[in-house]
């Protein structure tokens, strides 16, 4: 029998966040509903940054209720400060992922805060997440820029393990480790991986990469290698980061699930009801490229599934 591997659905939050047009709710649901019928079991649905600077994510209210319907559904938004977590605690979601960053200037830009500020604001929220009694949400704790930075150039993977043992001591149930800007290559995956492995035990460990130079599908293979179990994806590979120009976006989804699938895992993922998300999300943003081999080229004949023990 397979090997479970879980793939997480990013492309409703870190896909949209740079996407101009405003998604309609009904079509964001409708990818929700869709692509949870084809058996994904974790959706990032939205983000808890202020309105005024990401407009996509004002419909959140109504967005987070809809999607805890769906019975085995995870349920995660990005938090971005205590305020944001509150938000997020209130709203019901089952998993708070809050991101900062191992590169200090790209922490600067993107949060403006330093590194210390952003560890002291984690330990606010972890603590305030341990408090609630009985039925919690989770607090993920995500480093961004662990393999590179477009500010700074190179990041000390050192320092990116120690950033991740840092996050566990403070209380982070899950852990993130984030190739924001495309720079990882996989000897490099493997070995920053295999550091933090070392110190997490049952603790989730998931990667999340994204495919600027086109590495990003062999870096997650790098990952599942050295034993990670959980990664993230985009739908179509939609998104990017506002800090790494020319980004072509996450990795996609579609290839990701094909990848794992073809190797023997089992990822509980239908692709070829997967595939058919993609049209919500054409009619709703015709102005995005939609990326992905495996659409394009569909499954190969006679393909089967595995299933995991």
């Amino acid at each position: 029998m397979a090997e479970k591997i879980q793939i997480r659905e990013v492309g409703l939050r870190d896909g949209l966040q740079i996407v101009k047009t405003v998604m309609p709710i009904d079509a964001k649901l409708d990818w929700i509903k869709t692509e949870y019928e084809a058996g994904v079991t974790e959706i990032e649905v939205c983000s808890f940054v202020p309105t005024k600077l990401i407009p996509q994510f004002g419909d959140r209210e109504e967005i987070v209720p809809q999607a805890l319907a769906f019975d085995g559904l995870t349920v995660t938004a990005l938090v971005p400060n205590i305020r944001g977590a509150e938000d997020g605690i209130r709203l019901g979601v089952h998993k708070l992922n809050f991101v900062m960053s191992v590169s200090e200037g790209h922490n600067l830009s993107n949060v403006r805060r330093s590194t210390e500020d952003s560890f002291a604001d984690f330990a606010v929220m972890a603590r305030r997440v341990h408090e609630i009694t009985g039925n919690r949400p989770k607090i993920v704790g995500g480093l961004s820029t662990c393999f590179g930075c477009t500010i700074e150039g190179k990041v000390s993977e050192q320092r990116a393990i120690e950033f991740a043992h840092r996050l566990l001591d403070l209380g982070a149930d899950e852990l993130t480790i984030c190739d924001t800007v495309g720079y990882a290559s996989p000897d490099q995956v493997r070995r920053v991986f295999e550091g933090i492995l070392k110190f997490t035990g049952n603790t989730p460990v998931a990667a999340h990469f994204h495919d600027t130079r086109g590495l990003g599908i062999a870096n997650a293979l790098a990952a599942a290698d050295v034993g990670v179990r959980y990664l993230d994806s985009s739908l179509a590979g939609l998104g990017g980061c506002p800090y790494a120009p020319g980004a072509t976006g996450n990795v996609v989804t579609e290839d990701l699930a094909f990848l794992f699938a073809s190797m023997g895992f089992d990822t509980g993922i239908d692709i070829e009801k997967l595939l058919k998300v993609r049209d919500i999300v054409a009619r709703a943003l015709p102005d995005e490229k939609l990326r992905g081999g495996t659409y394009q080229a569909g499954l190969p004949k006679d393909f089967t599934y595995a299933k995991a023990r």
